[in-house]
């Protein structure tokens, strides 16, 4: 078989996102035990065959789900928020979760999969759970790091205090990512102004203290 020409090339890519597309579709609508390769392919119109070419088995179909969904959700927060000078630290961290907010209710399903997979515990442990699990900790790392920049503002430099802020924030966010699961009707641009607000509180008392 010659080389891939940049037409199968693109026809490829366009049928492994065709299934991924699928994944997410069924998922949503029977969870992950219910999404299988079969309905997979029926939703896709792809044979399985195609299907195990592009990945290996369901695992593997539900890691790069989590892994595009991660990703896109990174892109969009890599995007500029608009902060200001003139702006307090709780209307920065506001505006950093609206932010934050907006790209997780386009782009959830690598949480809405993740967390579903962080639930559970199997000897032979899933590669879709080691890949949200990394990109989670991504995702604390890059909330510590704004934390640590907050405290430098005032001469200050606590990597516990930082960690356990960071910890509480995430927890924060995943409580209202399932809330808003269950509610469409939650609204999380308001809660996560609270959520900002408590986190100013925290700051407050840890600088307070010097």
């Amino acid at each position: 078989m010659g080389p891939k020409t940049p037409r199968r090339h693109q026809q490829g890519e366009e049928s492994r996102q065709r299934i991924l597309d699928a994944v997410i579709q069924i998922a949503a609508e029977r969870g992950y035990e219910g999404t299988t390769v079969s309905l997979v392919s029926e939703r896709s119109g792809l044979p399985v065959s195609s299907i195990y070419w592009h990945f290996g088995n369901k695992d593997d179909l539900i890691a790069a789900v989590i892994q595009r969904s991660f990703d896109e959700w990174e892109a969009g927060l890599d995007e500029s928020v608009q902060l200001t000078p003139t702006m307090t630290h709780r209307e920065m961290v506001a505006a950093v979760l609206r932010h934050e907010a907006g790209s997780l209710i386009d782009h959830p399903d690598f949480l809405r999969f993740g967390l579903m997979l962080a639930l559970e515990s199997r000897a032979d442990e899933p590669r879709a759970r080691r890949i949200f699990l990394t990109v989670r900790q991504r995702s604390l790392e890059r909330i510590e790091r704004g934390f640590t920049m907050f405290l430098a503002l005032h001469g200050l430099d606590d990597e516990t205090f930082v960690r356990r802020a960071a910890v509480l924030t995430m927890a924060s966010v995943d409580g209202l990512f399932i809330a808003r699961q269950a509610d469409p009707e939650v609204n999380l641009d308001e809660h996560f102004e609270l959520l900002a607000a408590s986190i100013e509180l925290l700051f407050n008392d840890r600088t307070s203290d010097q």
